[in-house]
């Protein structure tokens, strides 16, 4: 062995090879297939980026991956941007990823034609499914993201156009990890409420990326599976997607879908006015003819009135005589009392000891001795006075 090398361990081998590897990849791009992917419960991704000749360790740890629009999945073609560093424990190259998007459009073009031959080959798309929407619905579930700006143009229109309409909202994520299972979620949950009459399902537009929730398969076999019509708004009027072709009736935006929703509701108001005036008119009539008939009950009412009062007045009167003598018993029953008291007392043992007697019982024994027949001399005996006991020892028994 060459003595002029110096020898190092390999904690510090990898620790050099690090500092080499994070100082000159810092901020990298690299595009890959993603394989061997799993999530944790800690909630941070690892997986392989690979092509062709090579593959390379990645992380994406939690704090990053809940902002990332997809859901990374074997075989995906990402391009993943972060930093190059060196797993000291096991001396392993990893990307640390900070952002990951699609490899391209063609990739999710080509997810997005094959579901919808798919789904369109099972009659999922087909128009004599497709039901119509209520003419005057009483409540309306809007399933979209509490802050985006769908809502808020939804709410517009329909306060706009018919100002009593209800508006249930159930908030989901519209992009990103999960977002398509809190759309099935939602859905399901409306079609429970029965006061729901029509449903809104959608977002504002966006990037094929932003929009891929709404193309995915349960959310396009949760709103076939409705029992409520559904309205489809996702984007804008250039974007479609799965839930478009498999909802009864797409708008082409969410104002779009209020707007159709909200239909007629105006000539509907002014109909109810027609029949509100008339409601109040036989009302003003009714109320006059039982105000006639409050009167004559009236006078009914004070005579039983009266009869009530001199009937209380009686149950008064009674009362006190009741009292009275429970009173004169309660004091004839405590003298008694008294009395029995007092001879009880007379009869006590403890009171003959203050007479004299005294009581005789063996040690350890609370049974007293009432005959001298089984006493025996030498026998100790405990004797107990009105003021106290005495220990003695038999010296003589007279039997």
């Amino acid at each position: 062995m060459d003595e002029s090398i110096s020898k190092l361990t390999v904690s510090a081998l990898v620790a050099l090879l690090q500092e080499v590897v994070e100082s000159n990849f810092v901020d990298v791009e690299v595009e890959g297939e993603i394989s061997n992917f799993s999530r944790p419960a800690s909630g941070h991704w690892y997986f392989s980026l690979k092509d062709e000749r090579a593959q390379l360790r990645a992380v994406m740890f939690r704090g990053r991956n809940q902002r990332t629009p997809i859901v990374p999945k074997d075989g995906l073609k990402v391009v993943c941007r972060g930093s190059v560093g060196v797993y000291l424990a096991r001396g392993e190259v990893q990307l640390v990823v900070e952002s990951l998007v699609a490899g391209g459009v063609g990739d999710l073009q080509k997810a997005f034609e094959t579901l919808k031959t798919k789904l369109a080959a099972e009659g999922l798309f087909a128009q004599e499914r497709k039901r119509s929407l209520p003419a005057f619905p009483t409540c309306v579930g809007v399933v979209t993201s509490a802050t985006g700006a769908a809502i808020h143009d939804i709410i517009n229109v329909i306060h706009r156009r018919a100002p009593g309409l209800r508006i249930l909202l159930r908030p989901v994520k519209v992009q990103g990890e999960g977002a398509a299972a809190e759309i099935v979620a939602a859905i399901a949950e409306l079609n429970r409420c029965s006061d729901v009459d029509v449903l809104i399902v959608g977002r504002g537009g966006g990037s094929l990326e932003d929009l891929w929730a709404f193309n995915e398969e349960p959310v396009a076999r949760a709103i076939v599976a409705s029992q409520k019509p559904v309205v489809s708004a996702v984007g804008h009027e250039v974007d479609v997607t799965i839930a478009d072709l498999a909802a009864d009736v797409r708008a082409a935006t969410p104002s779009a879908a209020a707007e159709l929703v909200a239909k007629s509701r105006l000539e509907l108001e002014t109909h109810l006015d027609h029949l509100a005036m008339r409601l109040q008119s036989q009302l003003i009539q009714r109320v006059a003819l039982v105000r006639q008939q409050l009167d004559g009950l009236q006078g009914r009412l004070w005579q039983s009135t009266k009869t009530l009062l001199q009937e209380e007045e009686r149950v008064a009167q009674l009362s006190r005589r009741l009292a009275t003598a429970m009173q004169t018993e309660l004091r004839h029953q405590a003298d008694c009392l008294g009395q029995s008291a007092g001879r009880l007392q007379a009869l006590s043992p403890l009171e003959q000891l203050q007479r004299g007697y005294l009581i005789a019982s063996r040690p350890g024994e609370k049974t007293p001795l009432c005959r001298a027949e089984g006493v025996a001399p030498e026998d100790e005996l405990w004797l107990r006075f009105a003021d106290g006991s005495v220990r003695t020892r038999v010296t003589e028994v007279d039997v």
